[in-house]
């Protein structure tokens, strides 16, 4: 065969079908004798639900039914069926009291979503407000309102893992910092939707009783949680995502309306849509980040850790579901991040709070550790007078100590940080902007340059979790991959197709795609975590070699040589070596195998031994007006290590959305509400979404280091660009106004919150970069309350 296609950039086979409007979304769906979901929410944080008149609604045109929690029957669950705590389930609809603002009372349904959303309007709800626990480190504090009776507190869950031996033992220096990595919404394009479709009367035995078409990223998860909800039986579910418009972690469980519109479908035996408004999206999707973190280091003279202590306040938002449980998982799993830190102490308490539970962001844990991390790298550096990135290069993990198991008990598998540092600096040009910055210092200009670094690892593909792909070749040579991850825009079609391609010589266009649909796949773990090339990747290639072991055992039959003789031909046909014009097509091989009664195809599962630890480099540039806040990002050069790289085309795009998805927490993204939990950013008039016309053009690299845990070496690079650019992009505001005297900014760097630092370090009085814990560290019981939810990775 010709050179191998992997490693080039090949453009995505996805892509035509969604620029020509061809995509099929929840909303384009047509179903016949479709009915339209439609909620009344919460205007209220907290309140009991004293009555409720359905009355006015029920006699709307074209309603079908009014439901609230006593029609429903659905015990509360969690969306992902992992529990930060038992006691916190959510119901679907509220039952009796509601806990934030957005959350469900009543669903309509109707025959129009006009009729829907009308009737909705005439449900009237009588609430008796209750006072509201609103920021979770007043909802920890005595006295706070409670809201979950059978816990007695806001406490949903916590860890302790002690102070002996003290971290910070035999440090010279003992650097401080309270950071704030705030709670943001996941506004992907498309917002959670469902078409909820049950079996007509008289449908053939064994079939599905209900098709639900999803907005998912994994369908099987998806089946399996509404199987348990409802009591579906295996094969009695089929599930379907189809185009899906972005997810970044929002949409890999089963939310509380969805379990309505099934349960509303089952009801009235006829199929249900809701499509969630992008009013809805910023109340009710569950948001990201959310934590509050007091970090102390200790350091030699010389630069070299010593220890650290972190203490977490961790937003779970209104119910005990799997996002309160992040700090306690990957962001505990990862707090040593690159370096070599021989001393750790990590105690988290989680807040229930009234406002949108918490879930999965791109990257799920792992950003909001290495913030941490790479802000206390930068005051140490300042404490210190030790050049940001001298700093970190004095204490990385150095290549000849891996695999290497943390102090977390975490064990990496291979990395080389210090190389993807000395690239970033230098395509950066490092000593060329510390010298513009110093002689804007110098001027006085009002435009001060700001170099900020961050060096970060991650993990993916954990969990010990497995993935299924089959590949068949069929008579007409073409093949067709079915895959249980689940793509909604990475490029799986393409990745997938080109490892088949190199293997067989089957072009891509020649090789059918197939996921998201669990009749159509047997099973699948879908996507989530950066795990898919790692893991369905690697299943598609075990696949495909038996494929081809088929192929050249049937091949050495039919030309009469050994099976060691037979390849493939730099044309894709299958023959013996030197001897290409006897060598067979491969629709000749699918058809001789057909009259054998065989069949050229494979299925497998593959497992991986461990995690994948993807690591990498950023630094970010910009520009601070000192006269009104205002921060411009100038520059963003990464360097990121996904091991192998498949196709330089798809990771460079992963990098870039990444990327912006950091910076924009750093510089603008925030959810805010006031005292009494009444969200303040609720639509995108407040809510400070950015487009590419404030982001500039990225400089996106890579380095190679092969990880030894699958055969193609590959780790995962979703959610790399998210957790390298955020602590990048935040350093590099606070470094614009260090010689100020400027030592720390909370995100986002809004320009009241850098004019407001600004001025304070004029008048000699900078804010400070640290204050005492809360009270409830010195109380917290021993041990992790909650290892089922910690161990899960999105």
């Amino acid at each position: 065969m010709p050179g191998s296609i992997l490693g080039n950039a090949v453009r995505r086979v996805e892509d035509p079908e969604l620029l020509l409007g061809r995509g099929t979304f929840i909303d384009n769906l047509r179903v016949d004798g479709l009915l339209h979901l439609a909620f009344v929410r919460s205007p209220f944080a907290s309140a009991t639900i004293t009555a409720i008149d359905t009355a006015e609604a029920e006699k709307t045109p074209g309603v079908a039914a009014v439901l609230t929690a006593a029609d429903l029957g659905i015990p509360p669950f969690h969306s992902f069926g992992a529990a930060l705590n038992d006691a916190c389930a959510r119901p679907a609809l509220a039952d009796g009291r509601v806990r934030f603002v957005g959350e469900p009372v009543v669903a309509v349904v109707a025959d129009t979503k006009a009729a829907a959303l009308d009737a909705a309007e005439a449900v009237i709800v009588d609430y008796d407000p209750l006072p509201a626990a609103v920021d979770p480190e007043a909802a920890l504090a005595p006295g706070a309102p409670v809201q979950f009776d059978a816990i007695g507190s806001n406490l949903a869950a916590s860890i302790r893992s002690g102070n002996d031996p003290d971290p910070l033992a035999g440090a010279d220096v003992v650097v401080r910092g309270r950071f704030v990595n705030q709670r943001v919404a996941v506004m992907p394009m498309e917002g959670n939707a469902i078409a909820a479709i049950p079996a007509p009367e008289g449908t053939a035995a064994g079939g599905p009783l209900m098709t639900i078409y999803g907005s998912t990223q994994m369908p099987h998860l998806f089946a399996r949680l509404a199987g348990r909800l409802f009591g579906f039986h295996r094969g009695e579910l089929r599930v379907i995502a189809p185009h899906v418009g972005g997810a970044f972690g929002s949409k890999a469980g089963i939310a509380a309306e969805h379990a309505v519109a099934i349960a509303a479908a089952r009801r009235l035996e006829r199929p249900v849509r809701w499509v969630e408004t992008r009013s809805e999206n910023l109340v009710a999707m569950p948001h990201g980040r959310g934590q509050i973190q007091y970090v102390e280091a200790g350091f030699t003279t010389g630069g070299e850790i010593v220890g650290m202590r972190c203490r977490v306040v961790g937003d779970a938002g209104a119910y005990g579901g799997f996002g309160g449980g992040l700090p306690l998982g990957s962001t505990r799993s990862m707090a040593q991040g690159v370096y070599r830190i021989p001393k750790i102490a990590y105690d988290c308490a989680v807040a229930l709070t009234n406002t949108t539970p918490m879930g999965a962001f791109r990257g799920a844990g792992r950003p909001e550790a290495a913030a941490m991390l790479e802000r206390m790298m930068d005051l140490a550096a300042d404490e210190l007078d030790i050049d940001p990135v001298e700093l970190r290069r004095r204490n990385l993990i150095a290549p000849d100590q891996f695999p290497y198991t943390t102090v977390m008990g975490t064990r990496y598998d291979v990395g080389d940080y210090d190389l993807a540092l000395r690239e970033a600096t230098a395509l950066a040009g490092y000593d060329d902007l510390l010298a513009d910055q110093a002689a804007r210092r110098e001027r006085g200009d009002v435009r001060q340059l700001g170099i900020g670094v961050a060096a970060y690892v991650e993990v993916t593909g954990g969990g010990g979790a497995g993935e299924f792909a089959s590949v068949d070749v069929h008579e007409d040579g073409t093949a067709t991959i079915r895959v249980g991850t689940s793509a909604h825009g990475q490029g799986h079609a393409t990745s997938f197709a080109m490892i088949v391609a190199d293997r067989l010589g089957i072009p891509i266009d020649s090789i059918r795609f197939v996921q998201s649909d669990t009749a159509e796949v047997p099973r699948g773990g879908g996507t989530g975590g950066s795990r898919s090339l790692q893991l369905g990747g690697n299943a598609v290639g075990k696949a495909t070699d038996e494929v081809l072991a088929q192929a050249r055992r049937l091949a050495a039959d039919l030309l009469e040589a050994s099976p060691d003789d037979i390849v493939v031909t730099d044309d894709g046909r299958v023959g013996v070596a030197g001897v290409p014009a006897t060598a067979l097509g491969w629709h000749d091989l699918a058809t001789a195998a057909t009259a054998r009664g065989e069949s050229l195809a494979a299925a497998v599962d593959f497992v991986q031994e461990g995690a994948t630890f993807p690591f990498g480099a950023h630094v970010a540039v910009v520009e601070v007006d000192t006269d009104t806040g205002a921060v411009e990002l100038v520059r963003h050069v990464a360097v990121d290590d996904c091991g192998r790289v498949l196709n330089p085309l798809i990771v460079a795009g992963q990098q870039h959305g990444g990327i912006a998805q950091g910076a924009a927490q750093a510089l603008w993204e925030e959810m805010v509400y006031d005292d009494d939990g009444n969200p303040l950013t609720s639509t995108l008039a407040e809510y400070a979404m950015p487009s590419a016309a404030e982001l500039p053009t990225f400089e996106a690299t890579n380095t190679e280091t092969p990880t030894p845990l699958n055969p193609l070496g590959a780790k995962g690079i979703g959610e790399s660009g998210t957790i390298g650019s955020t602590p990048a992009v935040q350093n590099a505001v606070i470094d614009a106004l260090s010689h100020l005297g400027v030592r720390h900014i909370d995100m986002p760097c809004t320009p009241q919150r850098v004019w407001r630092a600004i001025e304070a370090a004029r008048r000699g009085a900078p804010e400070p970069a640290w204050r005492e814990p809360p009270a409830v560290f010195d109380t917290l019981p021993g041990g992790l309350d909650t290892p089922d939810a910690a161990d899960i990775e999105i």
